[in-house]
């Protein structure tokens, strides 16, 4: 079935979102945030970009289970463990870079296997997310203080509001 949205001109809404992570890889559940950033936007229908600004974080969308959170760390751990040796953190050959970088190589390749951003559907004013999805921040090099950008596309109000076949 073909559904189409019939709309006038687009809204857009930006936000700032500070986040700051409290262990080494931090996984967040930004979902209760960015469903109050929803409502006080007023939008119904639209959608929703979490984008990340940060080469060594990630967003994904999941379950937020206390279990499961551990075996995403354990995950990429193994994937790329802290202990490897990388060339990014031989700083002594790399000039480019302030004498405080930190050895953070594993982070990102933690973070190239994942996502910087999550588009989310935003039907009758709700995030149109499943039962046990969360929208998830991953700080893979933490704890530190970051910063999302969030839009939200209004699609303006359409002739009925609704979806229309």
């Amino acid at each position: 079935m073909l559904w189409r949205l019939r709309a006038e001109p687009m809204t857009l809404y930006r936000y700032d979102l500070a986040i700051a992570t409290e262990r080494a890889l931090d996984i967040v559940d930004l979902t209760p945030r960015l469903r109050k950033l929803l409502a006080d936007s007023g939008v119904q229908q639209g959608q929703m970009l979490i984008f990340n600004r940060h080469t060594t974080t990630a967003l994904a969308i999941n379950e937020y289970e206390p279990r499961l959170l551990e075996d995403v760390r354990a995950h990429l751990r193994r994937l790329a463990p802290v202990s490897g040796h990388y060339l990014h953190n031989d700083l002594d050959r790399r000039p480019d870079i302030p004498a405080d970088e930190p050895i953070n190589a594993h982070a990102h390749l933690m973070a190239i296997n994942l996502h910087n951003h999550e588009w989310v559907p935003v039907v009758d004013g709700e995030l149109g997310l499943g039962q046990y999805q969360s929208v998830l921040f991953l700080d893979l090099d933490g704890p530190r203080s970051r910063r999302l950008w969030v839009q939200i596309q209004d699609l303006g109000q359409a002739s009925t509001g609704r979806l229309a076949k």
